[in-house]
Parts: C-alpha cells; structure tokens; sequence
C-alpha cells in the first residue's frame, strides 16, 4: 500500500471521534482516509429510520462533520444502497480497505457478510471493529454455550470480572487524500421537517452530536447518578442518564459510561447502589443486542411463539387516541404528549404506556413498537423490540402477561405529586393529587374549579381498567389453552 492509496471509514452508529476502533485502525493504517457516510434507507426495509431518529441524524452529522474539519478532514456523503456506494467510491479513489464499526441489525448482518465477499474479490480489505457494545455477543454464553434467555445470569456472566479497556482518546489530526471525492449536500436529504416543522420541543431538550454527549454523561455522573436507583423511576424528577440516544447513535460508546459511572463511585461511595443499578442498565441494552442477534425475527415475531396465536384487536380509533394521549389515562397520556414533543418518553412511562397499548386495549406491540421506531430520537431496534416484547409477556425473560399495570395506582405511585402529569397535560393540571390520575373520581365542584369537562376538555377512559383487565385475562387463557 502506497502513502497515496486511501482508505474509506464508513461511519454508521458510530458517530463520534473518541473510542472509535475503526477509525484509530484506519489511521495506524497510515494512508490517506476518507471518511464516509452513507444515508441507506434501502437495506434497512420497513426498519429505515423513523422521523425524529432523522431529525437527530441530521445535526449529529454536523457535528461530525465539524470535528473532522477541526482535524483536517472531511466527511464525504453519499445516499442509496451502501452496497453500490462504497463499490462506486472504491472504483473512483482506488481505495483498498473499508474500515467500519459492526452492526447488530439483522440487515445489517447480512450487508457485512455480503460486503466482505463481494470486496475481498476485489482485493479490497473489509475490516470490522467492536466499540457500540461493552461485549460482543458471541462471547456471553451459558456454560452449554448457548445464548442466555433471562437477563439476571446474563448480568452475572457480562459483569463479573469485567472492567472495559479505557477509552481511546480522539486523534488529532487525520490524513486525507490530496482530492476528497464529492459529497451530497446534507440539506439535500431533507432529514429536518419543515411544513410543519414539528421538531421544536426536540431542540428545546437535546444537544446532538459527540460534544452533548459527552456534556450528558458530565451531568449524569456528577448529579442524578447519586440517586438513580430510586428517582430513576420518577417521571417528574430529572432522575435519569437521557443518554439513550447518544449511545443509540454512538456519540458516546458504553464502555465510556461505564468508566465514568464507576470512577465516580470510586471517589464517592455514597455512589455505589446508583452506579450498580446504571451499569445493570448498560448491561440490560447489551442483552436486548443479544436476543437481537440470537434471534433476528425479535422485532417481528413473538419470542415465545405461542403468542402468535394471541387475539388481538383491531382498532383505529383506540390506536390514534394511544398515540396522541388522549386515553383518558393521565399518566399514560403524559407519556405520550411527551414523546411527541421531545422525542423521548421517561423509560418507566414507557412501560405504562405499552402495558396500556397491549393490554387494556388488546393492540398487538408490533404497532406500539411502530409509534416508537418512527417518534423517539433514541430509536433502537434491539431496544425497542427486546422492551416491547418483555411488557407484552412474549419476550425473553418477561414480565408474566397476567401482570397488567394499573395506569391510576402506577401514577399515584411514581408521580405521586402530578408533577408530571401537570406538565404533560395541563388541562386537568387544577385537579388535587388525590384525583388527578382518576379524574373521573373527581367531584363536580373539583372538576368546575379546575376549569374540567370530561369527554369535553379531557376524554373520558377508552376503557375501565377492571373490565379491561379481566378482558385481556381472557385472551391470555385463549392463547394457554
């Protein structure tokens, strides 16, 4: 390989500089790199990215883009199947290595597999990289070296023992060829809405791109990180990391959270039952990355294939409600008002909100799983499906489908104040705490002083919980007999 026969690093969910093992290959390779981004909505099928999962692509591109010129480079962009993009880059630079960092998409799988066939007949080197995973999958394995279905010996076997090898640090300076090829201009891929330009609560809450996440972590640790194992669970308290969508993107890689969260605890014991439960959370994404990759029908099918034969419903109107929170369920409804708004939906109320959808509705999750893929900026395909399938019952290690939350006695416990319900649904936000997630237990002189009419200012339930509950008990013994 001669100094002036570049290489191509293909970003993908690795948008970031530091703890990038491709890229640092890329560069120890020392030849020219051209840095790459492919915007492919053909290989992923019905799985492309969602709206807000664009709105964020667009300005974490940027970010990276301005990274890479304050050390030299340039991301070049291109669109259509990656397939064709990288074989038409190759023949114009005559480039004979592609760099990239492993996906777990079932698609994407497939394209690895397909790239390093296709290309190694063509003398050109296809070399990929771990980094969006704390372990591969391949290397967590019961004894029997069989994939784990339930999370708790999984946690054992990642953790124990395990310390993440230090984060590399970004390089200075990357070396490009004397000529970057042409790149598309990123406005032209139309990722930012416009008419409406729905995306005003989604600037107002994130800061995408390496530098926000690295300014989340920051926060994280140094603040709810103390009290995580308790407030995590409290919509209305600012209790959270909020990293899942820097980690979805790999603006930040696992492996930085982990050194952070446990340095942190280090320096402070007072820590240590925050910092666990944190890194049981890492682990719990490593394992959805796990069943996703064991089984690559996850996001379609039933883990547990008796619930093919399930009951579902079909309702339209039921499902509309659910999506614009409008269910007559506060705490549910907030959850869905704030998902529009921030793309984002507090992860405790994403599981009201589901066991709601599947269960007091009979909706199939597939749909649920849907409204999330296309509205949330942390949209995750092992995520997403792994969680939809563990609320539904069907998943691995899931909770039991006899366990149907009550949104009323979820929101009274983890929002006891209304602080979020207030938020999320100002209209009944007048009603005093013991009504305010039963609204229809309120009495005429609480709802004329909160300014309320049910069924006119806010819904009255779609369904009674009771009769709702029983209903789905029903189904649920359909599907055992």
């Amino acid at each position: 390989m001669t100094r002036s026969t570049p290489v191509i690093l293909w970003f993908r969910n690795d948008l970031r500089l530091a703890d990038n093992k491709a890229l640092q290959s890329a560069i120890s390779s020392r030849a020219p790199v051209i840095p790459l981004y492919v915007l492919d909505h053909n290989t992923p099928g019905r799985w492309s990215r969602g709206g807000a999962s664009n709105w964020w692509l667009a300005h974490s591109l940027t970010s990276l883009a301005a990274d890479l010129e304050a050390r030299g480079a340039r991301l070049v962009l291109r669109r259509g199947p990656a397939e064709d993009v990288l074989a038409e880059l190759i023949s114009q630079t005559k480039a004979t290595a592609i760099y990239c960092s492993r996906c777990y998409e079932p698609w994407a799988a497939e394209q690895e597999r397909a790239l390093h066939a296709r290309f190694a007949a063509d003398g050109v080197s296809f070399k990929r990289f771990a980094g969006h995973l704390l372990r591969e999958p391949e290397d967590v394995r019961t004894k029997a070296n069989d994939p784990f279905k339930v999370y708790t010996p999984f946690w054992r076997a990642l953790s124990q023992g395990f310390v993440p090898a230090d984060p590399l640090s970004a390089p200075r300076k990357i070396s490009v060829p004397e000529s970057l090829p042409a790149s598309d201009d990123l406005s032209s891929w139309r990722l930012l809405p416009t008419k409406p330009d729905w995306a005003g609560g989604l600037r107002e809450n994130w800061r995408p791109g390496e530098a926000g996440a690295r300014a989340r972590l920051k926060t994280f640790v140094t603040g709810a990180l103390a009290t995580y194992a308790d407030n995590r669970n409290r919509p209305g308290i600012a209790g959270t990391s909020r990293l899942s969508p820097h980690l979805a993107f790999g603006e930040i890689t696992p492996a930085a959270c982990w050194h952070a969260a446990t340095h942190a605890s280090a320096a402070n014991r007072g820590l240590d039952k925050g910092c666990e439960t944190f890194l049981k959370e890492l682990a719990w994404r490593e394992f959805s990355y796990a069943l996703l990759h064991n089984w690559p029908t996850l996001p379609e099918a039933p883990f547990n294939a008796s619930f093919a034969a399930f009951p579902w419903l079909v309702n339209k109107d039921h499902l509309k409600a659910w999506q614009r929170g409008l269910t007559g369920y506060p705490i549910v409804d907030a959850g869905m008002r704030e998902l529009w708004h921030t793309g984002y939906m507090h992860n405790r109320v994403r599981m009201i909100a589901a066991s709601f959808l599947i269960k007091h509705l009979l909706i199939p999750w597939q749909d649920g799983e849907a409204w999330f893929w296309d509205t949330l900026v942390d949209a995750d395909l092992a995520n997403n499906a792994a969680s939809w399938q563990w609320v539904a019952g069907s998943g691995a290690d899931a909770a039991p489908y006899f366990r149907i939350f009550n949104p009323i006695l979820q929101g009274r416990k983890f929002d006891p104040d209304g602080a979020y319900v207030r938020k999320w649904v100002p209209e009944i936000a007048g009603l005093p705490d013991n009504v305010l997630h039963a609204p229809w237990e309120a009495g005429e002189h609480e709802l004329r002083h909160a300014n309320i009419m049910l069924g006119r200012t806010y819904p009255m339930p779609l369904v009674e919980h009771g009769a709702a509950r029983a209903r789905a008990l029903r189904a649920y013994e359909a599907i055992k007999r």
